[in-house]
């Protein structure tokens, strides 16, 4: 039963206020108030997110205080606005907040360890907005409601109503901002849920890390058997989510988790998949998580059946399933488990050098974190005709608020107090780049992620790449042994050396502006480029 709220300490004087509504209402009410609004024939909630189906990372701001100031990266990640413009923007959102006639407020916690987690407080418009964050934060039970006294930070989200561009700071109509001295965050201009959970994610990636607790945009999971944690970071379309997927193996969360004295423990209550070409056959465990309860953003689905098309990117390639991870039917809960045994960096390597696997050294797993390397391909966006690579610091630049190095330093220092392996996974082109070769299959990167929880790919013979210096495996069970070592699956390897060069030099080009900030053993551990 919803618990009534007066929301008139935030300036909000609208008196119909529908706290923690369960889904069934919130489908009543976003079918009614929502033309975009169907249920899916298996249950979930279709809907559009409007004009934005993506984030808008170009539009986010953080204020900038004297408090905080020292302690943030700034930069084209954390653009600084003053505290005069986070209010008028504030403002701005309450007036029109103001002029709804209901409105919905979601409570939840941010962070399963009870030690570490934070009070979340939504308010929204939108029963949709509701649903999602209903589904992404941890639920809390009736007794808590009633406990729950005044959130550790307030989400404000007037997305339908615009910023004013005018205003000292803005860059469009759109915008994002997060006052850590206030804890609030405003969304203006944009309905994209996302911004709502990537917006909490960035609370804790800057108060979880003054705590030294490592906060980190990977999913993980443990195995059934002998418990092993491994942790996959990587970045959209990498496979962090499909490949956490496991049967075998228990899913602890797919995307925000933190890494404290104690273990790993997740952030979220849910889960926010990619649903482009998601199918029953190759990715089971998702496809049927989304049922009642899960919100489908711009999918396409046949008006008669109700039947989704996964494949019909119409509206946007960035179709998302957003459900609770207890839809998943391997769930661990409560998402809290021990310390890592493996890491993999996931990474789409569009060209075709990197090895479908690559054992790292300390020093090596700190480079191609902070790297965060990935490619995006023709097709994806427009104006993209050829690969473009993207690093992204810590395979989540954009959600980063301390310097890299920051992080960095937490994950060398936790991995050394608790000996785990770091490895690099190429679920990118082989034999070839894109356009002129095939992607790695899934089926051979779930083998190559078999090997490495099972521990035989640790035992493997391996030859060390001439150009990259990791250790790269020359057998794997269930792999064919001529992809695993990338030279060789060239039709051309004179080709490949010049491709490997190219992509090397852009490695070394972007780490440039982190060498000040790291131990120079991290630095000399990326490609050792040719001298001409």
């Amino acid at each position: 039963m919803a618990t009534p709220i007066s929301l008139e300490q935030y300036g909000i004087q609208v008196t119909d206020v529908r706290r923690n509504v369960v889904p069934a209402v919130l489908y009543e009410h976003a079918m009614s108030q929502d033309s975009s609004a169907a249920i899916t024939r298996l249950g979930a909630l279709a809907i559009s997110s409007g004009r934005k189906t993506g984030r808008s990372p170009l539009d986010k701001r953080i204020t900038e205080h004297p408090q905080s100031a020292g302690n943030i990266w700034w930069g084209p990640i954390n653009i600084p606005i003053t505290e005069h413009t986070f209010e008028i923007n504030r403002e701005r959102a309450v007036d029109y907040l103001n002029t709804r006639r209901c409105l919905y407020v979601v409570d939840g916690y941010a962070g399963w360890d009870p030690q570490w987690r934070i009070k979340v407080r939504i308010i929204c418009e939108r029963p949709y907005h509701a649903l999602f964050m209903r589904n992404m934060l941890i639920r809390i039970t009736d007794e808590e409601l009633e406990h729950f006294g005044e959130p550790d930070y307030v989400v404000l989200n007037a997305g339908k109503f615009p910023a004013n561009r005018h205003t000292t700071s803005m860059s469009s109509k759109t915008s994002v901002d997060i006052s850590f001295e206030s804890q609030e965050m405003v969304i203006l201009g944009t309905e994209y849920a996302g911004e709502m959970k990537k917006g909490v994610f960035t609370v804790m990636n800057y108060i979880m890390p003054r705590a030294g607790v490592l906060s980190m945009h990977c999913s993980a999971n443990e195995g059934l058997e002998d418990g092993g944690v491994s942790l996959f970071f990587g970045l959209s379309g990498t496979g962090k989510t499909t490949l956490s997927a496991d049967k075998r193996r228990r899913l602890i969360g797919d995307d925000e988790h933190c890494w404290s004295s104690d273990g790993i423990f997740n952030i979220e209550g849910g889960c926010y998949a990619k649903a482009i070409n998601l199918s029953e056959e190759k990715e089971p465990e998702i496809y049927r998580a989304i049922r009642f309860g899960a919100v489908l953003e711009n999918v396409v689905y046949d008006p008669v059946t109700h039947d989704v098309d996964y494949s019909d990117t119409t509206n946007t390639e960035n179709t998302r399933a957003a459900y609770p991870i207890t839809f998943m039917e391997n769930a661990k809960v409560p998402c809290i488990a021990g310390h890592p045994t493996n890491i993999v960096f996931l990474t789409f390597d569009a060209f075709g050098v990197l090895p479908p696997a690559a054992q790292l050294t300390p020093a090596q797993a700190m480079y191609h974190f902070i790297s965060g390397y990935t490619a995006k391909v023709a097709g994806t966006e427009v104006g993209i005709e050829e690969p473009q690579v993207t690093f992204s610091a810590c395979f989540g630049a954009a959600f980063l608020v301390w310097h890299p190095s920051k992080y960095g330093a937490l994950l060398a220092e936790k991995m050394s107090r608790h000996n785990v392996r770091a490895w690099l996974v190429n679920t990118g082109m082989s034999g070839g780049a894109h356009g002129d070769a095939d992607r790695i299959s899934l089926k051979h990167t779930r083998a190559i992620i078999d090997a490495i929880n099972n521990g035989s790919l640790a035992l493997a013979p391996t030859v060390t790449d001439p150009l990259f210096g990791f250790a790269v495996p020359t057998s794997c069970p269930n792999v064919p042994p001529e992809i695993l070592v990338p030279r060789a699956a060239w039709a051309d390897p004179l080709a490949y050396d010049q491709a490997a060069v190219k992509l090397a030099a852009l490695f070394v080009e972007n780490f440039k502006q982190f060498e000040d900030r790291c131990d120079p053993e991290v630095a000399q551990a990326g490609p050792q480029l040719p001298i001409a």
